[in-house]
């Protein structure tokens, strides 16, 4: 299938600035698309590029076979929801929605009949009548969203639209956005700083950094085989343990663990990826599973957030944390020896220059 949106090394600068460098990205029809990174990244840079708010300096932007880059915003098949929805508040729902199609010269009542399916679509049709502020957040974002696909355009672009809204409610528009774009099977490419709104809705993430695409792929793949450091910090907790690789074996550096690991493909230095998750606590005296490589630690720290809990320990001055399912065992003691466990085969390698 050909892409959709296709970013040929796009590049923007600012000053002696490089906000974006070579981005190169292609975007398929009914994909949703996360572009993911800390603050500074480049991703609301990219996404205003996209929408034609900004020009890049080089490179080219494809929308569905037509090259766009000189084109502005009204003449691209797109539409963008900002993050404070940018509602007329002189206007009611229903006009605001069909605003857009009275803008390409429908007739008042086309627009009205296609807002109010618009409506439908967000499960506001009964509230056409009232005014931008008479309405709850998540009703206002509702409203933007159907006013942004009431003309069905080819790509939907949003800048982290639920920033403004409370946890409980962000989490249940999450999966209202993703139902919403399945049933519409409009692009979607959605910004944000959060990883797991991104890990929640998007088919495929982009993660940024510095200007630079770091990695693409699906939240699992990434968190399970992420590419780089950055993006192993940035995408949930990790334990990164400095290996080499001697005569085949692995050595990791982390005191007690032992060097007899290998394998085929190993880089010759790096760090090792161990997520919180794939570490068990080991109780004192039992016997050890002869598959698992095993370290002991003082335990500095307990947090527990309800489902889990958090073990923080220094195992000869580095921090391991591992993620338990409800509460600790007895084995774990604030301040007492903790030991863990983990399968060597779940080490996550990533090569770093000699």
């Amino acid at each position: 299938m050909p892409a959709l949106l296709t970013l040929d090394a796009v590049c923007k600068r600012f000053g002696g600035y490089t906000a974006l460098d070579q981005i190169h990205l292609d975007i398929r029809q009914g994909e949703f698309i996360a572009l993911l990174g800390p603050s500074g990244c480049g991703k609301t840079t990219l996404l205003r590029s996209i929408a034609g708010f900004l020009a890049p300096d080089s490179g080219r932007i494809v929308i569905d076979g037509e090259d766009v880059t000189g084109l502005p915003p009204y003449r691209r098949p797109l539409n963008t929801v900002f993050q404070n929805y940018a509602l007329f508040p002189h206007m009611s729902v229903l006009e605001n929605v069909a605003y857009g199609p009275r803008r390409q010269g429908a007739s008042r009542r086309e627009a009205s009949e296609r807002a109010r399916a618009a409506l439908e679509l967000v499960g506001l049709e009964s509230l056409g009548e009232r005014f931008p502020r008479e309405m709850s957040g998540g009703q206002q974002q509702r409203v933007a969203l159907a006013r942004a696909v009431v003309n069905r355009p080819k790509l939907l672009l949003l800048d982290e639209p639920l920033s403004a809204l409370d946890m409980k409610l962000r989490k249940r528009m999450q999966l209202e956005l993703k139902h919403l774009q399945e049933k519409l099977g409009i692009a979607f490419v959605f910004v944000t700083h959060d990883q797991e709104e991104a890990m929640t809705m998007a088919d495929r993430i982009v993660v940024m950094n510095a200007g630079r695409i770091e990695q693409i792929g699906a939240g699992a793949d990434i968190y399970r085989a992420p590419a780089t450091r950055f993006v192993t910090e940035f995408i949930g907790d990790a334990n990164l343990i400095d290996f080499t690789v001697a005569s085949g074996e692995i050595s990791l550096a982390l005191p007690g663990a032992p060097a007899r690991l290998a394998r085929a493909d190993a880089p010759s230095r790096g760090v090792a990826v161990l997520r919180p998750e794939q570490l068990r606590v080991l109780d004192h005296g039992g016997r050890d599973d002869a598959s698992l490589c095993c370290v002991s630690g003082v335990l500095i720290d307990v947090v527990s957030v309800g489902s889990h809990t958090m073990l923080h320990a220094n195992v000869d001055g580095q921090r391991v944390v591992a993620r338990v399912m409800g509460q600790p065992t007895s084995a774990a003691q604030m301040g007492g020896t903790v030991r863990f466990g983990f399968d060597p085969s779940d080490l996550h390698l990533i090569g770093e220059p000699a």
